[in-house]
């Protein structure tokens, strides 16, 4: 058994002997970090919150001393061991933005759920931890408290880039991060060097201007957040810069030039594309019922925001592609039972067919229960 009184030589060995795990087990890269949050990290986060920029995901508030400081989620911590996971894509994922009958899924979501694959190997190393040293262990992927981004800095896995990512020398802005917090006091690595210097390729990508400022994401204008996190009917000022976002938006990460160091032929498998989430076509996706759409998605992350935000995002594609041969799909979830759906079939149809929007829109605004629904009646 490992402990913390062994000689200098003899933690060098294990620290190698648990790198050497890591990578055995699908990481990419390792790092540690000290179990500390550094204080301008912590006031950029209280501020972020204070301006309102995480939107309904309140919970972000709600377990603000968490991420704080990692002892007040766990006070026995000492270290934290970081790992990312690489799912660099060996296509451009800005390729398909003018394909107006394609819907764009993120490349994080084109393979399997990365919660399940990175908890799963967190899981092996922190067990063979535990076998081989007089510790304690917890694992995180992003659903906890935890500052993944600031912690994989301090752990010298990369930078943050100017999009607030986790910016990697060897795999661009390709990497899942995962975090083992543990008992043991272990040596850190250096933080990351670094930066982007005078690029700004990511700000400028963002298609509904979502930077208010380096580092800073406003998520309320963010595409990943309004298509995924966001329960309601889409804002009008940012529906046409949805383009043909249809879950998640890779235009900031794609854009860096970084990437160009990354690894398409090392990223983990569980993460290749299925094919048909890489390019789908929005005629398919729109006539998912939801027994359909949970079959269809059954080993994906985009199974967690439900059929109905899904189809939501799909017509706002539909609408955006002015093809009107997609009226066939479109026209039926008009009288679907949520809501969300049939606001955006309505503003679809408008973009589609301006006629027969408004030759519907005399019978059909007066029968419409929803307020919000109804007012997508009105032209704008």
């Amino acid at each position: 058994m490992f402990t913390m009184s062994n000689t200098s030589s003899s933690i060098e060995d294990f620290r190698l002997s648990l790198e050497k795990e890591a990578y055995a087990l699908g990481f990419s890269t390792f790092g540690i970090s000290r179990a500390e949050i550094s204080a301008s990290t912590q006031k950029r986060l209280c501020r972020w919150l204070e301006e309102g920029m995480h939107g309904d995901m309140l919970w972000m508030r709600d377990r603000l001393e968490h991420r704080l400081d990692p002892q007040n989620l766990w006070p026995d911590v000492r270290s934290v061991i970081m790992l990312g996971m690489n799912y660099a894509p060996t296509k451009n994922p800005l390729a398909l933005a003018d394909d107006a009958g394609i819907g764009r899924i993120s490349v994080y979501a084109q393979g399997r759920d990365y919660h399940d694959t990175i908890k799963k190997a967190l899981k092996h190393l922190a067990r063979w931890l535990v076998q081989k040293a007089d510790c304690n262990v917890k694992v995180f992927v992003d659903t906890a408290p935890v500052m993944e981004k600031s912690l994989a800095v301090s752990a010298g896995l990369g930078w943050q880039g100017k999009h607030s990512n986790v910016i990697s020398r060897q795999y661009g802005n390709w990497l899942f991060l995962g975090a083992i917090y543990t008992t043991l006091d272990l040596e850190p690595n250096r933080p990351a060097k670094g930066g982007c210097g005078s690029c700004s390729r990511c700000q400028i990508a963002c298609p509904t201007n979502a930077f208010p400022r380096e580092g800073v994401v406003d998520a309320r204008r963010c595409i990943s957040y309004l298509t995924i996190e966001y329960k309601g009917i889409i804002p009008q000022e940012f529906r046409r810069a949805l383009g043909n976002h249809i879950y998640g938006c890779d235009d900031c990460l794609a854009s860096c030039p970084w990437n160009k160091f990354a690894h398409p032929e090392t990223s983990h498998p569980a993460f290749w594309p299925r094919a048909e989430l890489a390019a789908p076509e929005l005629r398919d996706l729109l006539t998912l019922k939801d027994s359909d759409f949970r079959q269809f998605f059954s080993a994906s992350p985009i199974k967690r925001i439900g059929r109905d935000r899904f189809i939501r995002n799909c017509l706002i594609a539909a609408g955006n592609s002015r093809q009107s041969s997609l009226l066939k799909q479109v026209m039926p979830l008009l009288e679907d039972p949520a809501a969300i759906v049939r606001a955006m079939a309505i503003w679809a149809l408008r973009q589609l067919d301006i006629q027969i929007f408004r030759a519907l829109a005399k019978t059909a605004a007066p029968q419409e229960n929803d307020v919000t629904v109804q007012r997508e009646w009105q032209e704008v």
